[in-house]
């Protein structure tokens, strides 16, 4: 539901027991996307400087955040000529772990249904995360 310009969103997260840093470092290699990202396709490759995935809806182009040192993982994903979505997405220091929060915006038009089932499967992924990372 959009209020005011405001859409509704949902934070989504996952503690997993590693340095963040090491976290951070995996999750900002986009190359790693296809081992724990089921959402942006099972394969990534980089033409010209630019990242794009195969998804079940065809090519998607990803934009990600310039390397820092706050953890931020933000991305904007191009569907199509003209539909970008941005991707909020961090890790956080929390004690000898961390945090890696996703901002899941509800996009215009979108059914209480297909929200559930974004939410979900970025549930799924941030699981497959940890778990890899936990290893």
């Amino acid at each position: 539901m959009t209020v005011k310009g405001i859409n509704e969103a949902m934070h989504l997260s996952v503690s997993i027991l590693r340095d963040w840093r090491e976290v951070y470092d995996f999750v900002a290699d986009p190359r790693n996307l296809p081992h724990w990202a089921a959402g942006l396709g099972k394969s990534v490759r980089q033409v010209d400087g630019e990242w794009w995935a195969s998804t079940g809806q065809g090519e998607v182009k990803v934009r990600f955040a310039a390397p820092n040192e706050l953890g931020v993982l933000d991305h904007v994903v191009t569907i199509g000529p003209a539909k970008e979505v941005h991707v909020p997405m961090r890790v956080v220091a929390n004690g000898g772990g961390c945090e890696v929060v996703f901002t899941l915006y509800r996009q215009p038009g979108m059914s209480d249904e297909k929200y559930d089932e974004d939410a979900g499967l970025v549930e799924q992924d941030l699981e497959t995360l940890k778990r890899l990372l936990e290893e």
